[in-house]
């Protein structure tokens, strides 16, 4: 063997570094930043982690009469639908108990929700 074949077979292949620029890393930041950013955001508007739930008055729920009742251990808001209202569709009952309660579901014992009069009549 020559002594150039012998230092191509010992010799380390060369390593390739990768080099970013400044638009890529721009978009790197950005690529990382931006889930950060949404929670933030959403959690700025009361989106995630809403601790309070209490009822929520908007122009739609205004100068309509309320009842309140209590969550019973165990108990799903469909059971409630059916409850206060039998003859009414309960995937309507819950949707306009959950807009009038400011809830995305889940509801706690103990919790107390407002309740449409006209439901309870």
């Amino acid at each position: 063997m020559t002594a150039i074949a012998t230092a191509a077979l010992t010799s380390a292949p060369p390593t390739t570094r990768i080099r970013m620029t400044a638009r890529g890393r721009r978009a790197l930041a950005l690529l990382v930043a931006a889930p950060v950013l949404a929670a933030g955001a959403l959690a700025g508007a009361g989106l995630v982690g809403d601790a309070i739930s209490g009822a929520v008055a908007s122009s739609s729920t205004q100068g309509v009469e309320l009842e309140q009742i209590t969550v019973m251990p165990g108990q799903s808001l469909w059971q409630i639908a059916q409850s206060v209202a039998p003859e009414a569709d309960p995937r309507d009952v819950i949707a306009e108990i959950e807009l009038l309660n400011g809830i995305g579901g889940a509801i706690q014992p103990g919790e107390l929700l407002a309740i449409p009069a006209h439901y309870s009549r």
